[in-house]
C-alpha cells in the first residue's frame, strides 16, 4: 500500500493535480524531474531555536540538504512554524505523526523528539515502508530494542541512529577503535568511560501548558503527568521519558567502547556497581511498582547523579562506567571521554582530544596503517553522518551506526541503570537477552505504555 501511495504522490506531483502540494513541488520541468528524483523527507520533532532541545531540527535540516522536505511533524505548533518558515512555509505540517505518514508517506523519516517517543515513531514509520534516521538514544528499555531491531529486519528499512561519533569529530573515535583492534596497547584492554553526573532538582510546580502545545500527544506513551516546563525542556533527568547521563553520553561513549572492544554484537554477562540518585527517590527506592503506577514519586529529577559500575564481557574486555573517571592512583581524572586501558599502554578520547603515549609513537607508517583499517571498519572513507544514511539508502546496506549494534549499546546503558534501580550485581546472558534467576530485572526491562500510544 506504501509503494502505491508513493507512486501515486510522485504521479500527482508531476502533474500538478489536486494534492494541493507545496508550490516549490510545482516548477518549471527540469527542476521538477530533478526534484522528484530526490527522496523525500518528513521530519518528526524539530525543536525551535528558542527551545532547550533541537537536535531534531539540526538533523532535520541536514536531511533537507540531501533529499526533499515535504513534511513537518512536532506537538508544540510554533516549532512547526519556525521549521516550516525555513522552507517558505511551504512544508505540510502536522503535530500527530501518524497522520502524517498517512497522508504523506515520504521516503525517509528522521525524528527528533523525547527519548520516550523514538521506538513508537520509527516503528511506524518503517511499517509505513520508510527508511528511518533517528536521534539517540533510540530505546527507553530493553525490550524496545528488541523490538525495533526486529521490526527494522522484517520491513528491510534502512535505519540509522544519530550517534555522530561513529562518523565526524576529525575521526577521534573511529581510529581510536582502530588503535585498540589493532594491538597498539596489547591485549586484556579496559575502557574506563565517563559521561559526567546528572543534577539534582524539584519538587518542580505545574503549570499550564504553553499555547500552541499538545502535551497529552508529548508524554503520549510515558505516564499521565501534569505539566512542568522542566519535563518539557529537561525530561533527560526523568526516567519517564530518558535515562539520564546513562543513555545521554553513554549512548555514545559505551558505544564507541563497545565497538573498540569487539562487542558491538553481543552484551555484558556480569554488571555491578553504585551510585546515587537524587533526594527525590528513596533509600531503597520500588522501581518495578513505580513503573507499573503503584507508588509515586515527586515532580523532581529522578536519574542517577553519580555512579561507578562495572562491566564484564564473555571476551575477557571489561568496561567500566562513571560520571567521573579517577585513575587508582588519583593522578588521572576526567569528566567526559574514554580511557582506553591494555597490556601495552593507554590513551585517550574525547570530541575535543586523542591523548597518550601510544598516540604520541605512532609512525608515518602506522597512521597509514590506521587510515586503511578505518575505511574497513567504516565500509569505505568515512563521510558525515548523515550522508553516509543517504548513501546506505541508494545502496540498500546497513549505515556505519546500524539499528542492531546500537541495540547492544543501549542494552549496555539500561543495564547500568536496572543495576542501579536494584542496588545489586546482576548476570546477564546476551543471547537470550535475559537476566539469570532474577525476575525483578527482568521485569525492568519492559514499562507500560499508556493506552493508544504503543507501537
Amino acid at each position: 500500500m506504501s509503494n502505491t501511495r508513493r507512486q501515486f504522490l510522485k504521479k500527482s506531483t508531476a502533474a500538478g493535480t489536486a494534492l494541493s502540494l507545496p508550490l516549490f513541488w510545482r516548477k518549471a520541468q527540469g527542476a521538477r524531474q530533478e526534484a522528484n528524483d530526490r527522496k523525500t523527507v518528513a521530519s518528526v520533532g524539530v525543536g525551535g531555536s528558542r527551545g532547550r532541545y533541537n537536535r531534531g531540527g539540526s538533523i532535520a535540516m541536514q536531511a533537507s540538504e540531501l533529499g526533499q522536505t515535504i513534511a513537518v511533524c512536532d506537538v508544540d505548533q510554533p516549532h512547526n512554524e519556525e521549521f516550516n518558515a525555513k522552507f517558505d512555509n511551504q512544508l505540510y505540517t502536522f503535530t500527530d505523526y501518524r497522520d502524517m505518514l498517512e497522508k504523506t508517506s515520504p521516503d525517509i523519516v528522521t525524528i527528533g523528539t523525547p527519548d520516550h517517543w523514538h521506538v513508537p515513531i520509527a516503528i511506524a514509520a518503517m511499517r509505513a515502508g520508510a527508511d528511518v534516521y533517528c536521534e539517540k538514544p533510540l530505546t527507553l528499555t530493553i525490550e524496545e530494542g528488541q523490538r525495533v531491531s526486529r521490526i527494522a529486519k522484517e520491513t528491510g528499512c534502512v535505519f540509522q541512529v544519530g550517534t555522530q561519533q561513529r562518523s565526524e569529530y576529525d575521526q577521534k573515535f573511529l581510529r581510536a577503535i582502530a588503535m585498540v583492534r589493532e594491538g597498539y596497547i596489547g591485549d586484556n584492554v579496559t575502557a574506563h568511560i565517563a559521561i559526567g553526573g546528572a543534577p539534582e532538582g524539584g519538587p518542580f510546580e505545574a503549570t499550564a501548558p504553553p499555547e500552541g502545545l499538545d502535551w497529552n500527544m508529548w508524554l503520549g506513551p510515558a505516564p499521565e503527568a501534569l505539566y512542568m516546563e522542566q519535563r518539557r525542556k529537561m525530561f533527560r533527568w526523568f526516567f519517564e521519558y530518558s535515562g539520564g547521563k546513562m543513555t545521554d553520553w553513554g549512548a555514545h561513549h559505551i558505544d564507541i567502547a563497545h565497538w573498540a572492544l569487539g562487542n558491538e554484537n553481543t552484551g555484558a554477562i556480569k554488571i555491578k556497581g553504585s551510585g546515587k540518585f537524587p533526594s527525590s527517590v528513596p533509600e531503597n527506592f520500588d522501581f518495578n511498582r513505580w513503573f507499573e503506577g503503584e507508588v509515586s514519586l515527586p515532580n523532581a529529577f529522578n536519574t542517577a547523579m553519580n555512579f561507578n559500575i562495572g562491566l564484564d564481557f564473555a571476551n575477557g574486555t571489561r568496561m567500566t562506567v562513571n560520571n567521573e573517571y579517577v585513575s587508582e592512583d588519583g593522578k588521572t581524572r576526567e569528566g567526559n571521554g574514554i580511557l582506553f586501558e591494555g597490556s601495552e599502554g593507554r590513551f585517550f578520547v574525547n570530541r575535543g582530544k586523542m591523548v597518550g603515549k601510544p598516540v604520541e609513537q605512532l609512525t608515518e607508517a602506522d597512521h597509514q596503517k590506521l587510515n586503511d583499517v578505518v575505511a574497513d571498519l567504516y565500509g569505505g572513507e568515512p563521510t558525515r553522518h548523515m550522508q553516509n544514511f543517504f548513501d546506505s539508502i541508494e545502496s540498500r546496506t546497513d549505515p556505519v551506526s546500524d539499528v542492531h549494534t546500537h541495540h547492544r549499546t543501549m542494552t549496555s546503558c539500561h543495564m547500568c541503570n536496572i543495576a542501579l534501580m536494584l542496588g545489586r550485581e546482576l548476570e546477564f546472558d546476551p543471547d537470550t537477552e535475559e537476566f539469570i534467576g532474577d525476575d525483578q530485572a527482568n521485569a525492568l526491562k519492559t514499562r507500560p505504555s499508556r493506552p493508544g500510544f504503543s507501537a
